[in-house]
């Protein structure tokens, strides 16, 4: 496993270790085909904007997430119309995880679709 993944994938995480490649190439996936922008909202907070179609992936994907990370957060809403509209996703850690949100947030931004 890289320095990269031993952050992002934290001693807390009950997933196994065979499976976490995997789970790191969905969310880079998601990057890649629906996240459009990424701001910090706070240190425990990020807010991606996701592309309304990719909602229910997100959903499933981060509840399965969740599941095995439990200190994760996230929340879902939606904002604008038309066009504009979009899928917010809200990603929430305590202080004790702001270095795994750090590097979410970096993998994110540098597999973001255009």
């Amino acid at each position: 496993m890289t320095a990269e993944q031993q952050v992002w994938v934290p001693e807390a995480c009950t997933l196994p270790t065979v499976d976490q490649p995997l789970r790191l190439a969905e969310f880079d996936e998601l990057f890649a085909t629906a996240l459009r922008d990424q701001r910090r909202l706070s240190p425990t907070v990020l807010r991606w904007r996701l592309d309304p179609a990719a909602e229910p992936v997100a959903r499933d994907l981060t509840a399965r997430e969740s599941s095995c990370c439990a200190f994760f957060t996230f929340t879902f809403t939606t904002s604008g119309e038309g066009e504009q509209e979009a899928v917010n996703l809200d990603i929430q850690v305590p202080p004790a995880q702001v270095a795994v949100l750090d590097a979410l947030a970096g993998r994110a931004v540098a597999g973001m679709a255009t």
